[in-house]
């Protein structure tokens, strides 16, 4: 009996961090899907903060991310630190992506643009809560 040879995926995997919260997202060629612990985007939960989660799709135009699926694992901490965590994973994906698969030209003006934004959309924070002194 014959076997397929596997088919390689083209895709990379890129994380986000906010304190204590690390954020993976894998990215692939798609039809613009993009999940969170299995649930939609639109399902975000603060709704405020919704809009800090899909800034990186704002900035850069839905057309940008019609061609990948994004899914993104979340763990630990609290809400607000959740988002931030994934926005940056958002952003560091597609930078990735289109780094590794498409095309460098668009890959820079993607950078350029996240950065002239804001620089946490690609760079992690490394504040942490300090102990107690006492």
């Amino acid at each position: 009996m014959r076997t397929l040879a596997p088919t390689k995926v083209e895709s990379v995997q890129c994380l986000g961090r906010k304190k204590t919260i690390v954020a993976v997202t894998h990215c692939k060629h798609g039809r613009g899907m993009i999940k969170i612990n299995g649930s939609t985007i639109e399902l975000v939960e603060p709704e405020i903060l919704k809009f800090k989660a899909i800034e990186p799709m704002l900035l850069l135009g839905r057309y940008r991310f019609a061609a990948v699926d994004m899914r993104i694992r979340v763990r630990g901490g609290g809400h607000t630190s959740h988002i931030y965590a994934i926005r940056q994973s958002i952003a560091n994906a597609l930078v990735a992506f289109y780094q590794k698969y498409v095309d460098e030209q668009q890959n820079k003006e993607i950078k350029d643009t996240l950065v002239r934004y804001d620089r946490t959309l690609l760079v992690a924070d490394p504040s942490t809560l300090k102990c107690s002194a006492f």
